[in-house]
């Protein structure tokens, strides 16, 4: 190994290391730093939005598929995390969830989420290779929509009637909770085991992963079938293989962040089918979009704009000014309030800055030196130039 390379890997563990220790120390002292529940809810919110915006990145920005129904795959993970977190958490006892626990409950549905969405990002993408555009939209778009309304509409079977296969997957469904929500065994809640530890530090982790996705080998392979796929065939690119992959890779990322919202601490123990809607997949797109598709550091600025803009104008819905308005506009509804702002602030930016806040640039990409203004100047003398002879 050369002596760059040596200073590089000290230079990554060393940030390494300073990013466990942070995030260990948050975990025991967040609370005390930051009493408002509330207010620390929004961080972690923001830190699970990053890996959403992240995941769909890989599809929407380097991959250039256009998927709408990424809440799906969150739902897929949140709903899987929510489930064995439960049992988990009976299984030892029960109790007050603590930090050790984490290390057994945290991993295990995280490890479940992530295989159960993959699996679903395979079953969509192996259908989709031949639909692009529109086309790959709404079937994303279905997709995301099924899942949330099979969950919803879910009621329980008459346990004395007999029933084959299908009588038994409608019983596993409607112990999911309906429209009400999955509450955890006997309704007591889901265990919320994921502390800021988990969080901040899977949301670090995966970014460094989808940093090194994007300038590997197999990154550029995925940008130059997005730019021409025709092209990208002809040097040898496998268009299915790679298609397929993002899917998957994206429905991974994705079940993630949908496991950790399920089992966040400081959030609601109850997972609920509409968190799941097309806004949650509108929102993520957004955030792609707002950063910069293509861009990793784009992306998670973006997650982090898109949640903590959405917080700030449900603040506003409550201050005196707007509730006076309320009270002085009869039939005045502060949810369209509230998203009419939200588009006008998104419509803002798409005009200011239509390729996104950082274009498919990163933050902390190093610039090509800039190249010289004007002619060089050249003190030898042209080939051509007859030498001149002393008379």
């Amino acid at each position: 190994m050369s002596r760059s390379a040596k200073k590089r890997s000290s230079k990554l563990s060393l940030v390494g290391l300073g990013v466990l220790v942070v995030v260990v120390l948050l975990d025991f002292f967040l609370k005390a730093i930051i009493p408002d529940s509330s207010i620390r809810q929004l961080l972690m919110l923001a830190a699970c939005n990053v890996l959403v915006a992240l995941s769909l990145n890989v599809i929407n920005g380097m991959a250039g598929q256009f998927s709408i129904g990424h809440a799906g795959f969150i739902g897929i993970g949140g709903y899987t995390s929510a489930v064995m977190a439960s049992h988990l958490h009976a299984s030892l006892g029960g109790g007050e969830p603590t930090f050790a626990r984490s290390f057994i409950v945290v991993p295990v549905c995280l490890a479940a989420s992530a295989g159960m969405a993959g699996v679903f990002g395979l079953f969509v993408g192996l259908p989709s290779l031949r639909l692009r555009g529109d086309y790959l939209a709404i079937v994303t778009l279905g997709f995301a929509e099924i899942f949330r309304l099979v969950i919803a509409t879910a009621q329980a079977s008459d346990p004395t009637a007999k029933g084959g296969l299908l009588t038994k997957i409608g019983g596993a469904l409607s112990s999911l909770g309906g429209q009400n929500g999955y509450q955890g065994i006997a309704n007591q809640g889901v265990p919320l085991y994921a502390g800021p530890f988990w969080v901040f530090g899977l949301a670090f982790v995966l970014g460094v992963i989808a940093w090194r996705i994007k300038f590997s080998g197999w990154g550029r392979a995925l940008r130059a079938l997005r730019e021409d796929e025709i092209a990208g065939a002809a040097v040898g690119i496998d268009p299915t293989r790679y298609k397929v992959t993002s899917f998957v890779i994206a429905a991974v990322g994705a079940g993630i962040a949908g496991g950790l919202m399920a089992i966040m601490r400081d959030g609601t123990p109850t997972v609920n089918p509409d968190n799941y809607n097309f806004a949650a997949s509108f929102d993520a797109i957004t955030m792609v979009i707002l950063g910069g598709s293509g861009s990793v550091t784009g992306s998670a600025i973006g997650g982090v704009f898109i949640t903590f803009t959405i917080k700030a104008i449900e603040l506003l819905q409550n201050t005196g000014v707007v509730q006076d308005l309320r009270r002085s506009i009869e039939g005045l509804d502060l949810n369209a309030l509230r998203m009419i702002i939200y588009a006008m602030v998104l419509v803002a930016l798409m005009i200011l800055r239509p390729e996104g806040l950082l274009g498919e640039r990163e933050l902390f990409q190093k610039r090509p030196p800039p190249k010289p203004k004007g002619p060089t100047k050249n003190t030898a003398a042209p080939p051509d130039t007859p030498a001149t002879v002393k008379a």
